[in-house]
């Protein structure tokens, strides 16, 4: 199996049909669940799956809600990103994510963190800086 980072194909779809909002006060909730190596995940997955999602002390199935920071533009670039999510305790081994809008299941983006990452007390995804070149979503 592996893992293949990058915006997915459904998000993109769903951006152009109106069916993804980031802006706080909205009714959609954005998830980041962990997934082991064996996980099959890249721009085709479409929705959520509990699928080789990792198990461990201080994981529950479904992962984390992230916290958007509001969505902002600079030049012909527009973009969003997260607040850092932290799992503590953490006992369990990740190779990369799957952010996705809960309400909906649909996915958005697939992380790979490049190699097996091990928590043993505490784990953090850290999101890149918020800006027009870094943010983890962005549309130019």
């Amino acid at each position: 199996m592996t893992i293949q980072q990058g915006q997915c194909t459904i998000f993109k779809q769903n951006c152009l049909s109106g069916l993804e909002n980031f802006a706080s006060g909205t009714s959609y909730v954005y998830k980041i669940a962990l997934y082991t190596a064996s996980a099959n995940l890249d721009y085709t997955t479409t929705a959520y799956t509990t699928s080789n999602e990792v198990s461990g002390t201080g994981y529950t199935a479904g992962g984390k809600t992230l916290t958007p920071i509001v969505p902002t533009s600079s030049g012909q670039t527009a973009y969003v990103s997260f607040n850092n999510v932290t799992w503590n305790p953490a006992s369990f081994t990740c190779r990369g994510a799957l952010i996705y809008n809960s309400t909906t299941g649909a996915a958005v983006a697939v992380l790979d963190f490049g190699a097996d990452k091990t928590a043993t007390s505490t784990f953090t995804v850290t999101f890149p800086t918020a800006g027009y070149s870094t943010a983890i979503i962005r549309f130019s």
